[in-house]
């Protein structure tokens, strides 16, 4: 038969184990909660790139609504156009010579 300061210890002992597991691995423990705080500063890292991409493309937008310039410079960047009676030139660099292989 077991002695009540006995059980009372492996109540206590057993009541401790259990919480000390909710605490590090449950649901809401530190282990999860160290995860999800990762999660959201790669997920704030994410907007933010994403947020300078969209005023970006807002800008570029607003150019393109307001006046022809900046449709004129997309048109001959992006699709080689000119304008008639306009040359357009191209340079080319070769790159550079690569000096033979030397044998050991």
């Amino acid at each position: 038969m077991l002695d009540p300061a006995r059980w009372l210890r492996y109540a206590l002992l057993t009541m401790v184990v259990v919480l000390a597991y909710a605490l590090i691995l449950g649901k809401g423990g530190w282990l999860r909660i160290r995860a999800l705080d990762q999660q959201i500063a790669a997920q704030k890292t994410t907007n933010l790139d994403m947020q300078k991409r969209n005023e970006a493309l807002s800008a570029e937008v607003q150019d393109l609504r307001k006046g022809s310039d900046a449709l004129e410079e997309r048109a001959r960047v992006e699709l080689g156009m000119v304008r008639q009676g306009e040359a357009y030139y191209r340079y080319v660099q070769s790159p550079p010579p690569t000096p033979p292989a030397t044998k050991p």
